[in-house]
């Protein structure tokens, strides 16, 4: 049970702002439920790359985005959404699902058609396959858009998955 868990529906070796949009809605993806801490800001920042800003402005042309944080920061998260005036959760409590539920509910889409996009895989790719969303595992992100290379968080998490038995990739 806990290794089809951690196992993403897609793993990816970049960053979200190098995620093709198209392969996404190729899936049936028709909405996006995105991490923000290191997904889209880089550790201890506040202004977003810019090709994450571009990456945004063109996923939120074609589909509903909801940002869904740990993060107790309604300053901080609020301040990336409303730059892209996007809807917003603070204190989410991922991998729990009780805030993910309610953006589902909010979104009205069947979970299959909405992707959980992050960089954590005992966070957030745990809570999208408890509610059955589509999960991408992205790396995290420096200040320059480009993957971070010092980091070891993603890395302990797949070795554990690994040793755990989930397959990944």
């Amino acid at each position: 049970m806990l290794r089809e868990l951690l196992r993403p529906d897609w793993l990816l070796d970049r960053t979200l702002a190098e995620l093709p949009l198209q392969d996404l809605l190729d899936q049936d993806i028709r909405a996006l439920v995105l991490d923000v801490d290191r997904t889209l800001l880089p550790r201890r920042q506040a202004e977003l790359p810019q090709s994450a800003l571009l990456w945004l402005r063109a996923a939120r042309s074609r589909m509903p985005i909801h940002l869904l944080s740990n993060n107790p920061s309604r300053q901080r998260i609020g301040a990336v959404a409303r730059q892209l005036q996007l809807p917003f959760t603070t204190s989410a409590g991922k991998p729990r699902r009780a805030a993910l539920r309610r953006v589902l509910g909010q979104l009205a889409m069947e979970p299959q058609q909405v992707a959980l996009i992050g960089d954590r895989l005992f966070t957030d790719v745990i809570a999208g396959n408890r509610l059955g969303l589509f999960t991408v595992l992205v790396k995290p992100i420096d200040p320059q858009g480009r993957p971070c290379q010092r980091d070891r968080l993603q890395k302990l998490e797949l070795r554990l998955a690994h040793w755990l038995g989930a397959s990944l990739g």
